[in-house]
């Protein structure tokens, strides 16, 4: 049995998840970004169909990617350096989660119910939750978005419409947390995707104890500057 939780329950010790389902921790609560916050920062994120209830998680083992263990093939870095897509930060987070919730193949449903939507919509509004999106020709082609708290961002989901569309994203959004001494990229799960790009798995508890490191305060949010020349400039003025 996991406990459910009423709105101003906090969440029981993550020590306590299941071993089967892996990872399963309580239920209930609500997606307000308040708890969304305090939820990530302890390594618990939501997961559930339409018509369950909300059911948050902290597997173990927990999938990461550590920014200087990034893997990127030679057909990926070529990519990257001839520019086959342009990357935008921050500029169409709602397209970005709506593709990512989008039916695919082999797959009978989403976990990016209505209720999430509207739930990580609001903490992108409050600075917290960012896309990273490749455009080609002017089309929205790839991307992800995730949540950045502290020293530690939060991969949610990503999508492409077009090959290496959300790898490039990816490379991108690595080297933009480089830049703000993120040191750690959860993937929550693991894939054989993810391992191809570096990520790799570590104990529940090396992780938690890696975010009590990288988290030392509650994390004001901001919205990202929307080009790398943006960036740039943002960076290097006074």
């Amino acid at each position: 049995m996991i406990p459910f939780l009423r709105p101003r329950d906090p969440f029981p010790p993550v020590s306590k998840a299941l071993r089967s389902p892996n990872g399963l921790l309580c239920a209930g609560a609500d997606l307000s970004a308040e708890r969304l916050v305090d939820a990530y920062a302890k390594g618990i994120f939501p997961w559930f169909s339409e018509g369950e209830p909300i059911l948050w998680w902290s597997p173990h083992p927990r999938m990461v990617l550590f920014p200087e263990e990034l893997k990127v093939s030679r057909s990926l870095r070529r990519a990257v350096t001839r520019g086959d897509f342009e990357t935008r930060f921050d500029t169409a987070f709602r397209e970005v989660i709506a593709a990512c919730a989008a039916p695919r193949d082999g797959q009978p449903g989403t976990w990016i119910v209505p209720d999430m939507v509207r739930a990580y919509t609001r903490l992108h509004e409050l600075g917290y939750a960012h896309s990273v999106e490749s455009w080609k020709d002017g089309e929205l082609a790839g991307g992800l978005y995730g949540l950045l708290l502290g020293g530690a961002f939060f991969g949610e989901s990503m999508f492409t419409r077009e090959p290496d569309a959300s790898k490039v994203a990816l490379v991108k959004l690595v080297g933009r947390v480089k830049a703000l001494g993120v040191r750690v990229i959860d993937c929550q799960q693991a894939t054989r995707h993810l391992a191809s790009l570096g990520a790799r798995e570590i104990p529940r508890r090396e992780f938690a104890q890696l975010l009590a490191e990288s988290i030392q305060c509650r994390p004001t949010g901001r919205r990202w500057p929307a080009t790398e020349e943006a960036w740039q400039s943002s960076t290097t003025s006074p």
